[in-house]
């Protein structure tokens, strides 16, 4: 059935486009869907293109013929806040525990500091230390004692907007 209309629809195309080419009837008849087998040994084989060029290029070798943005005005690099973070190295030791936490972090300028226990769900469970801070490394051992079951919890370190955040294992 598909065919039927198909065909219908191409043989209207073709006399569509007869009619505004004004092609002869001849030209007409010669044209078909498929070409026979007699029409194909006729043809002239194709010849298969060689690569001769076997070189590599790198972008930059290519041109399109267009320039590449170029921003009017330089970037300005901000001085010192890009690779000055204002809290490192943060360690905890040990890292099972059994009552009591030792903790070290260095802070680059004076600055608010709050350390936070944390449960495996991000609930608080209990606040080791909020105060202001002075530049420096710092070493703060807390005695945990009960306020801790067995397993894992976190340590959160927040220094004005930065944030660390260590795992440790109570026993």
């Amino acid at each position: 059935m598909a065919y039927k209309y198909f065909s219908i629809l191409y043989l209207f195309i073709l006399s569509v486009v007869f009619t505004l080419a004004k092609i002869d009837t001849h030209a007409a008849a010669s044209l078909s869907l498929e070409m026979d087998s007699a029409s194909r040994k006729q043809q002239t084989p194709m010849q298969k293109s060689r690569i001769s060029d076997h070189k590599a290029y790198k972008v930059s070798d290519l041109h399109f013929g267009f320039k590449p943005f170029s921003p009017l005005m330089g970037a300005q690099k901000m001085e010192g806040t890009e690779n000055e973070k204002l809290l490192s190295n943060v360690k905890v030791f040990p890292n099972q525990i059994s009552d009591q936490l030792s903790l070290s972090f260095k802070l680059n300028k004076d600055s608010n500091v709050s350390i936070k226990v944390m449960d495996a769900l991000g609930n608080e469970v209990t606040t080791l230390l909020s105060q202001r801070l002075s530049a420096g490394e710092q070493s703060n051992t807390f005695n945990l004692g009960s306020k801790l079951n067995q397993g894992f919890y976190f340590i959160r370190v927040v220094a004005g907007t930065e944030t660390i955040v260590k795992r440790i294992e109570v026993l």
